[in-house]
């Protein structure tokens, strides 16, 4: 491809694949330059580099390697630019060595494990647990800080901020890029699940289209089986690896035909993956055997719970409130009590679930399922104005374009049951 004609979609096919690979591409740039500033930079050098060149010689045959390439080119003329070029020498001479002893058509497939050995470096018990979380899904899976920003409900500045500090804070520390022996295991276990799972959770979340990543929800799976592998007699493994395979195989019927979401009250059951979920629940009853709950076996046993359920009608809602009970003991979580209450609405009914949102309002303002929820339970109690109030602000904060599209429908329904409140 040639010409300025080219531009827009050699621009589409580089924004693709730093959205879809540019985590996995970063983890092992990472793994090579053991600076995570340094491998940021050089992968968006690398980038730039691309736009110009793939526009004028047309897709190479392996982009990936392509990227991987440049880009320690890239580090290597970065550090030979820096003020300690002298202290840096070793580097250098380690790099130029890695490019020239590379194999640009095996590349890509020398990538895959890396990202668990980042997630560990990333994981250190120098860092809090926040700052391992954000730091790993922006240097693993690729993440803007907006996103983290937005996961955390945090505001985008404080968040930059956190990041850099961070990896200053991993380049002073020295913090080895591997995975620990077990004695390294405990005090970063913690964070490397809730890191897994929200690489996960991005799979559903994140997309503004109407699509489910499903790289991502894969990828998390896969390093969840390597997690039981390296430690498998660790029950939050178990469960969160269960929770993911549970949740995952309803992936098929969560979007309609055009793009829609569907609540579990209108999926075809059908569509649900009945081999992933006869493996989640034996996990989970492998973990729950051994004696020490945890939280993701809780969330596990909740979504086992929808899962054995033949219909919406038929679910054990007392059983899941019970559940979400147990599971706000284990954390000061907000969020925890707003899924319970959502239980308690199909137990008790919306006006005793309502009740019960009012000493959570002030934690989840700025939470967008907070007012969607609200917004049902006030459409489901007959409270229709109100009701519409709510489902606009959810529609203000959500993220997705599915998201907005499935609020906004609800409040068309509403819409048409009464007229619409004045202003």
């Amino acid at each position: 491809m040639n010409g300025p004609a080219a531009t827009a979609p050699i621009a589409e096919a580089i924004d693709r694949i730093a959205r879809q690979d540019g985590g996995r591409l970063l983890s092992s740039l990472v793994g090579s330059l053991r600076d995570f500033q340094l491998a940021e930079d050089s992968f968006q050098d690398a980038l730039e580099s691309a736009l110009v060149h793939w526009n004028r010689n047309g897709l190479p045959a392996s982009p990936h390697a392509w990227l991987m390439q440049v880009a320690r080119r890239k580090a290597i003329d970065r550090l030979r630019r820096s003020a300690n070029f002298r202290a840096k020498s070793a580097e250098i001479a380690h790099l130029i060595e890695l490019e020239s002893g590379s194999t640009t058509a095996n590349e890509p497939d020398s990538i895959g494990d890396e990202r668990l050995k980042l997630i560990f470096a990333c994981c250190h018990p120098a860092l809090d647990k926040k700052t391992c979380v954000a730091l790993t899904l922006r240097s693993v899976c690729g993440l803007e800080t907006e996103e983290i920003a937005n996961a955390y409900l945090d505001g985008h500045e404080a968040m930059a901020q956190r990041l850099v500090r961070a990896r200053h804070k991993i380049a002073k520390a020295g913090i080895a890029y591997e995975v620990p022996g077990p004695e390294g295991w405990t005090v970063r276990l913690e964070s490397v699940l809730a890191v897994v799972y929200l690489i996960f959770n991005e799979g559903y979340s994140s997309g503004s289209g109407h699509h489910l990543r499903t790289d991502l929800c894969e990828e998390a799976i896969r390093l969840g089986r390597l997690l039981a592998g390296l430690c498998p007699d660790e029950p939050e493994i178990e469960g969160l690896l269960a929770l993911m395979l549970l949740h995952h195989a309803r992936r098929a019927a969560r979007l309609g035909a055009a793009g829609e979401i569907l609540t579990l009250e209108t999926q075809d059951r059908n569509l649900w993956d009945g081999v992933q979920i006869s493996q989640g629940i034996a996990l989970l009853e492998q973990a729950l055997g051994r004696g020490r709950p945890g939280a993701y076996q809780l969330q596990a046993a909740i979504i086992a719970v929808h899962a054995e359920a033949s219909s919406f009608a038929e679910t054990d809602w007392q059983q899941i409130a019970w559940l979400y009970a147990e599971l706000a003991r284990t954390a000061d979580n907000p969020v925890y009590e707003l899924n319970r209450i959502v239980a308690v609405s199909y137990v008790e009914g919306p006006a005793a679930a309502l009740a019960c949102l009012k000493p959570i309002a002030m934690a989840l303002l700025q939470y967008q399922p907070f007012h969607a929820v609200q917004a049902d339970l006030l459409a489901r109690d007959g409270q229709l104005d109100q009701a519409r109030l709510a489902y606009r602000r959810a529609i203000e904060l959500s993220q997705s374009d599915a998201e907005k599209l499935f609020l906004s429908e609800r409040l068309d329904t509403l819409s048409r049951r009464s007229p619409i409140a004045p202003g």
